[in-house]
């Protein structure tokens, strides 16, 4: 595992939770998916370089696992970090905790593949992105 980086932070709101008190699930994906998009800038690749690559990364599996509710008011933090890189995909994973006490909520692995936005088809990951996500993760895995 490579150093988590610290993604985004949020607020859990009253309109966030559903009949039995507790955020519901569409809210935790959305911070979840909020958060990802951080972890490219936290590695040096941003947004405007993924778009000039003419590549783009589409989710191809995402799992959550819920481990301890969050209530309207409860303040979240999410880290990350890449978990594999392949020819055409990578992996990270996601933690969310309760800012406060610390207590880890909920986490999510995700697989992106790279998209030519041309072909419309999956291709492989461009040189610089493996450059720099060899820095953090081991790609010869």
């Amino acid at each position: 595992m490579t150093d988590p980086f610290e993604l985004h932070r949020g607020v859990v709101f009253p309109k966030d939770c559903d009949h039995l008190g507790h955020m519901n699930v569409r809210y935790y994906a959305g911070h979840f998916d909020d958060a990802g998009f951080h972890l490219w800038n936290k590695i040096g690749i941003n947004q405007a370089q993924l778009r000039a690559s003419q590549v783009c990364l589409v989710v191809a599996k995402i799992e959550i696992n819920y481990i301890h509710e969050m209530i309207a008011g409860d303040l979240l933090v999410i880290d990350g970090y890449f978990t594999k890189v392949g020819k055409k995909s990578i992996e990270h994973h996601q933690r969310m905790f309760n800012a406060e006490s610390k207590t880890l909520c909920a986490t999510q692995d995700t697989v992106e593949v790279f998209f030519d936005l041309e072909t419309r088809k999956s291709t492989e990951m461009p040189a610089f992105i493996r450059e720099r996500l060899s820095q953090v993760v081991d790609t010869n895995q």
